[in-house]
């Protein structure tokens, strides 16, 4: 009879933790599932987020969460799962920035620790009760991890740099017309 293993145990609780979260979590997105807003409710609130266009948005994050906390719960690919979290969640922390770290006042707390989450697992592998490991880790290799978290460190960049270039014009124009208005009312 064999043991199990503490460590391998550890991983696929903490693997189950941060999957079904984020299942949850992109489920919202995707379906409406407990009290989410579905694709087109979350298409809206990525727009007003600056995330355009709104649609695409939607569905990348709802993916990103969904499938890469499927993928993690099976420990399937696991450093690309890791990747694919923590991208996502790159996003997540641009929009809950502002609010400082606590997510107590809006803040990136939440999404951090589930990237921070995502990372740590693509780094360890899911362990022994995974996937990957009874698939002889065929999608667990350090090239895997190499690129996907390059390609995710390179996606994760370009949404939010563009989703700052969005917000940043927002600002402009509101500002613009608040400045409009108020000279209008000197007149």
């Amino acid at each position: 009879m064999t043991c199990l293993n503490r460590k391998d145990l550890g991983l696929f609780a903490l693997r189950a933790a941060v999957g079904g979260v984020l299942v949850a979590h992109g489920t919202q997105k995707l379906f409406g599932w407990f009290g989410g807003g579905g694709l087109e409710g979350t298409a809206k609130a990525m727009e007003h987020m600056g995330f355009v266009p709104g649609r695409q948005s939607a569905l990348a994050a709802g993916l990103g969460e969904a499938g890469g906390g499927v993928l993690l719960i099976a420990g399937l690919a696991t450093p690309a799962a890791g990747a694919i979290v923590a991208g996502t969640m790159a996003g997540a922390i641009s929009v809950h920035a502002p609010g400082g770290f606590f997510a107590t006042s809006g803040g990136y707390e939440y999404p951090a620790f589930l990237g921070a989450c995502g990372v740590a697992l693509g780094i360890s592998g899911a362990g022994r009760y995974s996937v990957d490991h009874v698939s002889g880790h065929h999608l667990d290799r350090a090239w895997v991890g190499l690129l996907a978290f390059a390609a995710s460190a390179a996606s994760a960049a370009s949404v939010v740099t563009r989703r700052q270039e969005v917000v940043r014009r927002r600002e402009e124009r509101a500002a613009d017309e608040a400045a409009h208005q108020n000279g209008a009312g000197l007149s």
